[in-house]
């Protein structure tokens, strides 16, 4: 199934992944709020999602500010 839907698979690590941040920062995990840019906590799991990539982008970077 995982060769022919790849789409779903998507779907389903992003509920997982979700689901974790929801636990981890003590959010109301509600599988409804997946993909709707009107709900707080997707909005919220989107911006910390942005932090990460950010983190990890700049993981090797020394970083003066004067």
């Amino acid at each position: 199934m995982s060769n022919r839907f790849p789409p779903v698979n998507k779907v389903f690590d992003d509920l997982d992944r979700y689901r974790d941040f929801c636990r981890y920062e003590g959010k109301v995990y509600d599988e409804a709020a997946l993909y709707n840019e009107s709900d707080r906590n997707w909005v919220a799991y989107k911006k910390y999602q942005g932090y990460l990539r950010a983190k990890a982008r700049n993981a090797g970077r020394n970083i003066r500010s004067n």
